[in-house]
Formats: C-alpha cells, structure tokens, sequence
C-alpha cells in the first residue's frame, strides 16, 4: 500500500512505501485523479503542467495537508 501526501501550501507531493522508496516532487499544482489513477502533475520552466507519476487508486491513500 502506498502513501501520497499532497501539501496544497507547499504545493509538495511525498510518495511513502513504494518498495522501501520515498518519492518526492516540488511545483505540484495539483494531482489530478485519472482513469484509476492518481495522476502527479508539475509545472515545468515555461510554466506548463506536465505529468509525472501515475500510481493506482486502488493501492494508494492519498492525504491532503494545508
């Protein structure tokens, strides 16, 4: 089971759990849920969201923080 915790003021993502990898990213704007996924977004230097990770609804708890 996986862990996504998405901090809406920091605009972070934090993965825990994945095979004993935590995954980190910065410039969230937000995650999006996606065909049975949770979808990671991240703003690229032109300002351009683009995807980065995909990880299955059914194997992921997903925390908001403020």
């Amino acid at each position: 089971m996986l862990t996504l915790i998405f901090n809406t003021t920091k605009r972070t993502v934090n993965v825990i759990g994945a095979y004993d990898q935590n995954y980190s990213w910065e410039k969230v704007p937000t995650v999006k849920v996606f065909d049975g996924y949770y979808e990671v977004m991240q703003k690229d230097e032109l300002d351009k969201s683009l995807p980065v990770a995909r990880f299955p609804i059914s194997n992921t708890i997903m925390l908001i923080e403020k």
